[in-house]
């Protein structure tokens, strides 16, 4: 199983920009994907989350401008950002907890780097 997230970028206060984190492989069920964000030095801390059953929670610090969706049948999660502020800028993290090889697992996708300017 492999995530792979995409959709990061520079991009000018104000603007906006939409991540997608999909999830690959066989044989396994998602149960919930997040996105997460890391600033340089500090642990990685969850911006939001959603469910296979459609749940979903946004930081908030953020939950007046960012959205997280998802499509079960794709196993896809897109956080979209709007307005977005230099203190935005981190890298973005896609996690997803499923259901695979008889266990709950816990898996991370590679980091996107999303830069705001002033």
């Amino acid at each position: 199983v492999q995530l792979q997230a995409s959709g990061g970028g520079l991009v000018q206060a104000g603007g906006s920009l939409r991540l997608s984190c999909v999830a690959s492989g066989s044989g396994f069920v998602v149960g919930q994907m997040a996105w997460y964000r890391q600033y340089p030095g500090q642990q990685r801390k969850v911006v939001a989350t959603i469910t296979r059953g459609g749940t979903t929670n946004v930081a908030d610090s953020v939950n007046d401008r960012f959205t997280i969706s998802g499509d079960n049948d794709k196993n896809t999660v897109w956080l979209q950002m709007n307005n977005l502020k230099p203190e935005d800028t981190a890298v973005y993290y896609c996690n997803s907890g499923l259901w695979y090889e008889g266990g709950y697992r816990n898996y991370w996708g590679q980091g996107t780097q999303v830069t705001v300017s002033s």
